[in-house]
């Protein structure tokens, strides 16, 4: 068991709970916090409350996250390709249409399931459906992804993100030229008040910053480095899209264009980590190469679309 606390300061005041504790606990989700609420493991100034509370200064919140007693997720023998491991964490390099974990729509086949099969030990501190998971890339997003082997290191990893100090770099091809070399998006997102599996830029959403440069131009597309400066869901492929630079291949956000090449989904690529050891402390870094549909759009764009 896990206990975090937490205490409100004059910036907080009027942010609702769930939200004030998912910025300040980053490996907690708005749902995992919503539950722990009303499980009563969450408490504002030693008495139960609701996940709509507005938070007044010096407001106390105490966060108890139970142990892991019994995952639901099944085992189940799905190659993955883990890039890394030690006693502590492992990097896992994801290929497109593996979903993180389960959810009322996908109940297995996912990277919980493998990792499960593959690992004896994870963390406990993401849920039971959520063992392990530090950070998410979506379904069809393919690259790097770093699991926890053990709360020390959950709780290590989480705080990198949280802080700015764990650095996540994508590659993504998208439609349209740019006439800068690099730039800032700085446009806060929430949830599609229309479409709840959606997300959309929102006023007074949570703020989300994506860092973006040039790679190469190929005339009505172009290829850039993306990172992250935070992580919220669909913060990429939202935030281009929302500057007209849909990602090619997305079929939720994206440009809806016709490629001679099949894409299974968008062309985002989580293709550099950069961190520090969670126990050792040394600065350590690593890549993944584009899958090979990523590759062979490059190579046609290459051919068909010189500057």
């Amino acid at each position: 068991m896990q206990n975090i606390n937490i205490i409100a300061n004059f910036e907080d005041i009027n942010k609702r709970i769930d939200v004030f504790i998912s910025e300040k606990e980053d490996f907690l989700t708005r749902s995992r916090i919503q539950a722990l609420i009303e499980e009563e493991n969450i408490l504002l100034n030693d008495k139960k409350t609701k996940s709509s509370y507005k938070l007044r200064e010096n407001d106390q919140i105490n966060i108890v996250i139970p142990e892991l007693k019994q995952i639901s997720s099944e085992p189940q023998n799905i190659p993955i390709n883990i890039v890394y491991e030690d006693d502590d964490f492992l990097i896992v390099n994801k290929q497109k249409g593996l979903v993180i974990h389960p959810s009322p729509g996908t109940q297995d086949g996912t990277l919980v399931n493998a990792l499960l099969y593959h690992c004896k030990n994870l963390s406990g501190i993401g849920g039971a459906l959520r063992p392990g998971i530090v950070h998410r890339i979506d379904k069809n997003t393919t690259g790097l992804l770093m699991v926890a082997k053990n709360d020390f290191a959950h709780q290590e990893l989480s705080k990198q993100i949280q802080n700015k100090t764990a650095k996540r770099f994508y590659k993504a091809i998208v439609i349209g030229n740019f006439k800068e070399d690099s730039g800032v998006i700085d446009l806060p997102i929430d949830r599609n008040s229309k479409d709840r599996k959606k997300m959309a830029i929102t006023v007074g959403g949570r703020e989300a910053i994506t860092h973006w440069k040039v790679l190469e131009r190929f005339n009505k597309f172009t290829l850039l480095e993306l990172e992250l400066e935070t992580g919220r869901t669909h913060q990429i492929r939202i935030h281009l899209a929302h500057i007209k630079h849909g990602i090619l291949g997305d079929d939720v956000y994206g440009p809806d264009i016709k490629i001679p090449v099949k894409l299974q989904g968008q062309a985002l690529h989580a293709y550099k980590l950069k961190l520090t050891h969670p126990r050792e402390k040394n600065e350590i870094e690593f890549t993944a190469p584009e899958p090979d549909e990523f590759r062979k759009l490059l190579d046609y764009l290459r051919k068909n679309f010189v500057v």
